[in-house]
């Protein structure tokens, strides 16, 4: 199967030239200079000039430390941001459709309701694996993204190494493999593999392991190609300077990060253990995520209970597979001490 990109991207998108900002023609290297060039209020206050649209001292570091290239990197204003220049780089409108694997994350189907993309629905097996045969049985001419949630939100679990290589050695479109939670499985990111696949794009975040939700940043790994189509269509200065200064920081503090990761793998374990000896879970599903899937008797009641015990969790219910079940995040030491000290409470 020979894979060439120029056939997926829309023609739109192929023929674009993007916009040229300011920051785009002049880069600075490191030398005084009096900028007169993009219109911007001269009166210093560490916010009044334009960010790097290209965001190069973030991306070094990244490209540093998960083995890329630079010119392998994207950055989002959020993942969904990276989901949705996908979809507006090579879906077309009212004609192309992409494959979706319930119960998954739901931002895939809310973007292909936006884009006017048709999304068909595979549901994953009884074990929350994708059902290889029935993906690509649904596969036609006009399917152009195939969006893996590994390790998946919101049944917790990493997807067989296997299943996903097999989609991705016969799909002669995109793979998407959304790896969020990444950081708290023992799966290994398909990062290492990324140069062996054209088709294979990757979106990581620096909301879960990272602990940056606030900021806002999603990151895109894929070919030179793909990303320099996405850069065409991406917003001149969609990551902002603060942004972009507080993400570098949590970057460089990689041992924090390391820490905290194992904190929260460790406090999984407990958790697990406490919901485990409960007469109402009937069953824990395993995790690869920061958080963990349970099948209880009554998930109405149950997630009422805990609001009123001042705990939120996610009642997850009304999703595919997923009859009875709440999300429980995994919180601090003291926040998981309190919500097991509550669950033993309820009958």
């Amino acid at each position: 199967m020979v894979f060439n990109i120029d056939k997926l991207v829309r023609e739109t998108v192929r023929g674009l030239k993007p916009y040229s900002s300011a920051r785009d023609e002049y880069i600075s290297d490191g030398s005084k200079m009096i900028f007169l060039d993009a219109n911007e209020n001269p009166f210093e206050n560490g916010l009044n000039r334009y960010p790097d649209p290209q965001q190069r001292s973030l991306k070094t570091l990244l490209a540093e430390q998960k083995q890329v290239l630079e010119a392998n990197i994207l950055l989002g204003n959020g993942s969904d941001e990276v989901l949705d220049l996908i979809f507006r780089a090579f879906c077309e409108p009212n004609s192309d459709n992409v494959i979706t694997l319930p119960p998954t994350y739901g931002m895939y189907k809310v973007l292909s309701g936006i884009n006017a993309v048709e999304n068909r629905e595979v549901l994953l097996t009884s074990d929350f694996e994708p059902d290889v045969f029935q993906i690509l049985e649904n596969v036609d001419e006009k399917t152009k993204i195939i969006f893996i949630c590994s390790p998946n939100n919101p049944t917790g679990n990493a997807f067989q190494k296997k299943r996903i290589e097999e989609l991705i050695e016969n799909f002669n479109g995109l793979v998407v493999i959304d790896e969020a939670y990444i950081d708290f499985s023992e799966s290994e990111s398909w990062l290492l593999v990324l140069a062996n696949h054209p088709n294979l794009i990757i979106t990581q975040t620096m909301s879960k392991a990272y602990g940056m939700a606030g900021i806002r940043l999603g990151i895109c790994y894929a070919s030179a190609e793909i990303i320099a189509i996405l850069n065409k269509i991406k917003p001149p200065y969609n990551i902002n300077q603060l942004t972009q200064y507080q993400a570098l920081k949590r970057v460089l503090d990689d041992t924090m990060v390391q820490e905290e990761v194992e904190q929260i793998l460790k406090e999984r374990k407990t958790l697990v253990q406490a919901l485990n000896e409960l007469d109402f879970v009937n069953k824990t599903y395993p995790s690869d995520s920061n958080f963990v899937l349970v099948k209880v008797d009554d998930a109405d009641k149950r997630y009422r209970e805990l609001l009123e015990a001042q705990v939120v969790v996610r009642n997850r219910s009304n999703q595919p597979l997923c009859e009875n079940t709440l999300r429980f995040t995994v919180g601090t030491p003291d926040e998981n001490k309190k919500l097991i000290a509550i669950l033993k409470e309820l009958k």
